[in-house]
């Protein structure tokens, strides 16, 4: 590489990365074959429009990448093409859940006064920003109910979500997390969504790789629209893709128009080959085995740290992720502070809101935990049980 200073700079993150223990719930470790197809020439070609209808010239190839990134992505997750469509242009997760509010939520109409209503979980309580938190702009220009989990439980309550819904009749409910270790029940949010007459899209971001390995329910059965990012536990690049149910509400041709000419340009058709790897691998036998593993390993890690002390919200996890109160009412260490201690030690973990914070996102009680990248590394059970006594060491130190 020419470039000398970026050279050493990627070098120096090689580097950070090989001697690190990343328990990021949100990060994982890609293929090879993805990064290849990440740095490939594809990084040259703009092809603004869809496969067959582009607006530059020269796309007879990159629209053959983009058709098959779509058809492994209908096969990875056991969908028809006569059922479902699929847009694999957007460029993340957040702005996959803006052009599809965009298309199916209607924005303030001056003439009437009438503004499109989202209904999502609160942030503190493990939502996204995109879901609906007021200084998120899907917080901005929709008007936003958020609902909280149970105070006992620390999990959804569907009964009260299921009341929220019908009194506040939000035009779209989100269905889906950024720090919630539980299954969610996705027949009870059709169930509601029903009830109140709104569109149900599920935003399985952080859980996809375990759909797709058998590790988690599907939840295209109850689901109107499903997005999620391809990083995180599908192991794939930067990217996001939305899948619509085909109906005569023709909800995939709003957000196709949505996104192009709505809200983008040209699509990144290396980050698209790149999502088709990815999507390939984790179609094999092996990639079940892993998804399977990464929960295995979630699991014992939230008990070995429940056996130390430590409060684990809702009590344990389901998925790969585990949400851990650090600061236990004052007795323990702010989230930011625990943080950095892991950090200083070679464990990387971030700060996180838990159910019920008092304390600001910025300085929270708590700490969010993800096995994804530690699972790709080949950690097993045994591994978690050492690293639980590790954290808890520091932490007490």
């Amino acid at each position: 590489m020419k470039d000398k200073q970026i050279e050493k700079l990627i070098k120096e993150e090689e580097k950070r990365q090989k001697s690190v223990v990343n328990l990021i719930a949100s990060e994982n470790i890609v293929s090879e074959d993805v990064l290849k197809a990440l740095g490939s020439k594809l990084t040259n070609k703009y092809a603004e429009g869809y496969p067959g209808r582009r607006y530059y010239g020269g796309n007879q190839v990159v629209d053959k990448v983009e058709n098959l990134a779509i058809a492994r992505a209908l096969k990875l997750f056991k969908l028809k093409m006569t059922d479902w469509h699929v847009n694999v242009q957007p460029l993340s997760g957040s702005p996959a859940n803006f052009a599809l509010y965009t298309a199916l939520v209607p924005m303030f109409d001056p003439k009437t006064s009438k503004q499109g209503k989202i209904m999502g979980m609160k942030l503190s309580s493990g939502g996204h920003l995109t879901h609906g938190y007021p200084g998120s702009m899907t917080g901005k220009i929709w008007k936003s109910v958020q609902f909280e989990l149970g105070k006992d439980t620390e999990m959804i309550n569907y009964e009260d979500v299921k009341k929220l819904a019908i009194t506040e009749k939000p035009d779209l409910i989100v269905c889906g997390f950024t720090a919630y270790p539980r299954v969610v029940d996705f027949k009870k949010f059709r169930e509601i969504a029903d009830a109140c007459g709104a569109i149900l899209h599920v935003d399985m971001s952080h859980f996809a790789g375990l759909v797709a390995g058998g590790a988690y329910p599907s939840p295209f059965p109850y689901a109107d629209t499903v997005m999620t990012t391809t990083h995180k536990s599908l192991r794939g690049p930067r990217h996001a893709i939305i899948f619509v149910k085909k109906d005569t509400r023709e909800f995939d041709k709003k957000i196709d128009k949505a996104i192009i000419p709505g809200l983008y340009g040209g699509p990144h058709e290396n980050t698209i080959a790149a999502a088709a790897v990815s999507f390939l691998e984790a179609s094999k036998p092996e990639f079940k085995k892993y998804a399977k593993q990464v929960v295995k390993n979630a699991k014992v890690l939230a008990k070995e740290l429940q056996k130390l002390g430590w409060h684990i919200i809702s009590g344990g996890t389901d998925s790969h992720l585990i949400l851990m109160d650090t600061w236990m009412e004052g007795k323990g260490i702010p989230g930011k502070d625990a943080s950095s201690k892991l950090e200083k030690a070679g464990i990387i973990v971030n700060m996180n809101t838990i159910p019920g914070d008092t304390r600001g996102p910025m300085d929270p009680s708590g700490i969010r935990l993800g096995t994804c990248a530690e699972t790709t590394r080949g950690k097993k059970e045994k591994d978690m049980v050492a690293l639980a006594k590790k954290m808890d060491k520091i932490l007490r130190s």
